[in-house]
């Protein structure tokens, strides 16, 4: 086995107990220990702080406030129209393209069922099958606010327990199965484009999931499948323009989006590896 393979694969166990308590730290107001870890953080990775709304690493009162700190405003302009669909989030592309019977490409020589991935509903998975998906990586150095890609309408949230692999490059080419695996929360929407999934994925040392409408959806975490239904009328719709915050993740992750069947087609930056930025195009309406 390759030295770099080795060095990868023993961070790959999910051990919840001490990846939840990493997570616990990372929102401890540890003053100026937090900040010289931030610092750290910010040399070790290469993060731009010139992007923040707040470049000063001092003003974080926690890690996860770091984390999750917001962008100068306007510094993602929205590039999308109705008939086109946006990225949702700055990542790099794992992998895209059509969900043939029922599976989604995870890496070269591994695919992952649709079906499991979305918590085992058959009628669900039928609104995607032969249509299309996008697996957004977003590394430690992103920004990792999740926006919408187009306007939509929230129609059910779905937590799904699992483990809590990493999610970078390396382990999506050698652990079968990875993101039907991850702990998740999927959010179906309503659009202008037919049914949108954005699904957001656990990942190692995952502080926590959230979402603008619910909060922090996990932890806690339980055993079993959660699901929450929403009204798509009336004063009590939950609606979204696109480009709007919809969730973010404190520390992690990787977003996945899926489309149905003759609804889009993609723009051909969308190819694995390449960047994305919020707010641009990469996809637009099938006609």
């Amino acid at each position: 086995m390759r030295d770099d393979l080795k060095v990868g694969l023993q961070y790959l166990t999910p051990k919840h107990a001490l990846t939840r308590l990493m997570g616990k730290l990372a929102s401890l107001k540890g003053g100026w220990l937090t900040t010289a870890v931030i610092k750290w953080f910010i040399k070790q990775y290469h993060v731009d702080m010139s992007e923040a709304k707040v470049s000063d690493p001092s003003y974080y009162r926690t890690f996860n406030d770091f984390f999750v700190r917001e962008l100068k405003p306007a510094l993602r302009p929205i590039e999308g129209d109705h008939d086109t669909l946006v990225f949702p989030a700055d990542a790099c592309v794992s992998q895209a393209g059509a969900i043939d019977q029922g599976r989604l490409i995870q890496a070269k020589g591994h695919s992952f069922s649709l079906t499991e991935l979305i918590g085992g509903d058959d009628t669900l998975a039928a609104k995607f099958d032969q249509g299309e998906f996008a697996t957004l990586y977003l590394s430690p150095r992103d920004y990792h606010r999740v926006h919408m890609p187009c306007d939509g309408v929230l129609r059910e949230m779905i937590y799904i327990p699992g483990d809590l692999f990493s999610v970078n490059p390396l382990t999506a080419e050698n652990v079968p199965n990875l993101f039907a695996r991850n702990e998740r929360v999927v959010c179906v929407f309503d659009t202008e484009f037919g049914p949108m999934a954005q699904i957001l994925v656990g990942a190692t040392i995952v502080g926590s999931i959230e979402t603008t409408w619910a909060g922090t959806v996990t932890p806690p975490t339980g055993g079993s499948i959660r699901r929450w239904q929403y009204p798509s009328e009336g004063d009590q719709a939950i609606h979204f323009a696109q480009g709007d915050e919809m969730g973010r993740f404190k520390l992690g992750s990787t977003v996945i989006n899926l489309f149905p069947i003759g609804a889009v087609h993609f723009d051909d930056c969308v190819c694995p590896g390449e960047t994305t930025r919020l707010g641009q195009a990469y996809a637009h309406r099938q006609r």
